[in-house]
């Protein structure tokens, strides 16, 4: 044979996929204690875990999945079934940080489900069912009688739900307090000397819709002013916002404070307002719910309310894991407050 040919392919770097063995090789342990290890496994001390998971990281180890399923029947991936129409602020990508956050020592994995607000909420939810891809499943944009917990909730998928249902389903869920969020923001206007107030609010079919109108109203009547109706919602084109808000404040009836269910819809608030030729925190003001901090930025004028939604998806991911586990649903459940800004009132 020639002696050349033998060299190479002696001294040629592998390129194979490291391994269970390759990590038990490098660190000296058994491969049964390096996958315990890998598993968050009680018996195993901290310092083994740490040292195999440093080792797995720079080898650049993943877990074959099909193996796994082979051998335990699961998959070890959570899906987040997300709306990407809700990425013009910052919201999924917060959500996704969370999650991912809570999921970065574990053995599982996040696959992100995508679709659209307009398309059927359905079709991401039966295929996760329909094929097993998935151990939990995380949903947004629930509805007070959704369908997509009823499914999973039959079919004996662990799920939690960024919202809540009203449909007598205890599930795993965190959500934000928008009742909260609507009175007080009507009450921020009101300490402005605001009186005539619109919402732009969520679209109907959502659970928080009801959350957001019932603080609204509280807002209005504890605090005497009145509903300037605003006929959109945050679900609308942008453009629509635009020039429905525009509309508004051109007629004999135009609100002098608003309130908005959106970062992304406050932009387009604000496009109508000075489309109509009103300045902001001048001629009227307006509070707006954001996850990120960026309407700080380019309209300090705007009164913001945080949601933390970063937050919200480390709990989601901390509560399917849990359920998958086999803890009880009603002690998976959590709400988050309105964060103001230190100078608010």
């Amino acid at each position: 044979m020639d002696s050349k040919k033998v060299s190479a392919s002696v001294t040629q770097p592998t390129q194979e996929r490291p391994t269970l063995k390759t990590i038990a090789f490098m660190t000296g342990l058994g491969i049964t204690t390096v996958s315990r290890a890998l598993k968050d496994a009680p018996d195993i001390g901290a310092e083994t875990k740490e040292r195999v998971r440093m080792v797995a990281r720079q080898l650049g180890y993943q877990p074959n999945r099909a193996g796994v399923r082979l051998r335990t029947g699961k998959t070890n991936v959570i899906s987040l079934v997300l709306s990407i129409d809700e990425e013009i602020m910052g919201f999924t990508s917060q959500m996704v940080f969370g999650i991912s956050e809570v999921l970065a020592d574990t053995q599982y994995h996040l696959v992100v489900t995508p679709h659209s607000h307009s398309k059927d909420p359905m079709v991401p939810v039966r295929y996760i069912l329909d094929t097993g891809s998935a151990d939990g499943v995380i949903i947004s944009r629930t509805e007070p009688d959704d369908p997509r917990v009823q499914l999973m909730h039959d079919r004996g998928l662990p799920f939690a739900t960024h919202g809540r249902t009203d449909m007598g389903i205890v599930h795993p869920f965190h959500d934000f307090d928008n009742e909260a969020f609507a009175r007080e923001a009507v009450h921020a206007l009101v300490a402005k000397g605001r009186r005539r107030i619109a919402l732009l609010q969520p679209p109907s079919k959502l659970s928080f819709y009801s959350h957001t109108r019932i603080g609204f109203q509280t807002g209005l009547h504890d605090y005497g002013a009145e509903e300037i109706p605003l006929r959109t919602n945050i679900d609308a084109p942008l453009t629509d916002i635009r020039d429905m808000v525009e509309a508004l404040m051109r007629s004999p009836h135009a609100p002098d404070g608003i309130v908005c269910s959106s970062g992304g819809g406050a932009i387009a608030v604000n496009a109508g307002i000075e489309a109509a030729g009103f300045r902001l925190g001048h001629d009227i003001d307006l509070v707006a719910k954001q996850s990120t901090h960026v309407l700080n930025w380019i309209r300090p004028e705007i009164i913001t309310i945080y949601e933390d939604v970063r937050h919200a998806g480390r709990e989601l991911a901390k509560a399917v894991i849990a359920r998958i586990d086999g803890v009880e649903p009603e002690l998976l459940q959590g709400l988050s407050m309105p964060v103001w800004p230190k100078n608010a009132p």
